[in-house]
């Protein structure tokens, strides 16, 4: 059970007339990353005009890579969802289904082709009567052509084809390689997470492949690759690592001085911004403002009464939405699993003198790349530590490799710790698959139930 701090209640922030008071209190260190995220695109939409080399990748972090060879990059899914947290994918999406891919299709590779698209045609072959449209397409068309493309999916058959896709967008031109992530099934006898044979075996089959993978840089941009760089790269994610997993072990406590919200807004510094000191820095102040709440006994929702663990890939197009509408109902949402069990989060694998292994055995622990042995291993964990009283399980409509495993995941919470859950539809950049009434109406029942647990208790 999570250690019983007593914290002062926050400040309600006013609100509008119209609206109810906002009792989530967001980390303000945050804010740093979001200025760094906003200068690493702007980066990247001058990198042609600096003579660089545009990298368009997705999946795995493979961004120390690129950056040890001198290369800009951009990483699919994280554009898309800045585009969705900014309410600015609709052009991309637009142009996407326009072209032929149909909105079940993961909104994040379709808000991404749908760029390759814009990015093609050029913003001015294409007008629109709505109001804003113009500037959000204008947007979704800066991302400069990428000069070759790297795919490295775990886990999720679209992710895995996106290479090929975005190879037809490009008309068939434009070089690729792809890293193969074999699905880490853990239904052995000796299987477990970060156990068994099958773990020891599968990351030297990808260690192999990233070895391929420089061979290629190295040809495609006609240059050495730089290995002490890399070496530099993986020791600052690895010291950013640990202090945000050191930063979340706080969170355990009760009431919580941080959600599972402000770790929503430091993915995009963990994923795919530049190995530097800043990144180290950032994470520092992230963790020093934590430490500080505990002191002062702030907490992250006031009136805290539930503490809910997260599941399913976040919906960028709510994030502000869902962060109030949750501590509305007195909710601490305090861990997830996209944000607990993803993006570097066993920094003791990383070697930085022989990075490979630990990078390749982090890209196979991605948390849509696990058997359902270790998924339920992983998530009773994660309810222990943080002392989990409920489950929200957002079913991502176009994420079905996020999606497919919660019910069963939902009833193992249920039969073996006793924790209620309740599911709503939404979807990760595609704001037209949510719907308020689905969250709120399952949020209630759930809370309901706690409350009728806990009179019996």
């Amino acid at each position: 059970m999570p250690e019983t701090i007593e914290l002062s209640p926050t400040v309600v922030k006013p609100r509008g007339k119209d609206q109810k008071p906002d009792k989530s209190n967001r980390l303000t260190s945050t804010r740093a990353g979001g200025k760094m995220v906003s200068d690493y695109w702007e980066n990247i939409f001058t990198a042609k005009e600096r003579g660089k080399q545009v990298v368009w990748y997705n999946g795995s972090a493979l961004n120390p890579i690129f950056q040890a060879a001198g290369l800009e990059w951009c990483h699919g899914e994280a554009f898309s969802a800045r585009l969705a947290a900014m309410h600015m994918e609709g052009p991309a999406q637009q142009a996407g289904e326009e072209y032929g891919y149909v909105n079940e299709l993961c909104s994040y590779a379709r808000t991404h082709l749908g760029c390759a698209v814009l990015t093609q045609q050029g913003a001015s072959e294409k007008q629109s009567g709505i109001v804003g449209f113009a500037d959000q397409q204008e947007l979704a068309t800066k991302l400069p052509s990428p000069d070759f493309f790297v795919n490295a999916y775990a886990g999720c058959s679209t992710g895995q084809q996106w290479d090929a896709m975005t190879y037809r967008v490009f008309g068939k031109e434009l070089p690729m390689f792809n890293v193969s992530l074999p699905m880490i099934w853990g239904n052995k006898p000796d299987s477990g997470y970060l156990r068994g044979k099958e773990w020891e075996k599968t990351p030297l089959f990808v260690v192999e492949q990233l070895k391929e993978l420089i061979k290629f840089i190295e040809y495609q941009t006609k240059k050495p690759f730089d290995w002490d760089a890399l070496s530099e790269n993986m020791s600052y994610i690895k010291r950013a690592s640990e202090l945000r997993l050191e930063a979340m072990a706080l969170c355990a406590a009760a009431p919580t001085p941080a959600t599972y919200w402000d770790w929503v807004a430091s993915i995009a510094p963990i994923n795919f911004m530049p190995a530097n000191q800043a990144l180290v820095d950032y994470f520092q102040g992230v963790k020093d403002e934590i430490e500080q709440r505990l002191r002062d006994g702030v907490s992250a929702v006031a009136n805290e009464r539930y503490r809910v663990y997260f599941d399913g890939i976040m919906n960028w197009n709510k994030l502000g939405f869902l962060t109030r509408k949750f501590a509305e109902y007195d909710v601490s949402v305090v861990a997830g699993r996209y944000t607990h069990d993803s993006f570097w989060q066993e920094p003791q694998l990383i070697d930085p003198e022989n990075p490979l292994l630990g990078m390749a055995q982090h890209y196979l622990i991605c948390p849509i790349n696990h058997g359902l042995k270790i998924m339920e291993e992983l998530l009773l964990k994660r309810c222990d530590d943080f002392g989990i009283d409920g489950i929200a399980f957002h079913s991502t409509r176009t994420c079905r490799a996020m999606t497919n495993p919660q019910q069963i995941l939902a009833r193992i919470a249920e039969e073996k710790r006793g924790i209620k859950s309740f599911s709503f539809e939404g979807d990760v950049a595609d704001a037209a698959f949510y719907k308020d009434e689905t969250l709120e109406s399952g949020l209630v029942a759930m809370l309901e139930t706690i409350d009728q647990q806990r009179a019996r208790m």
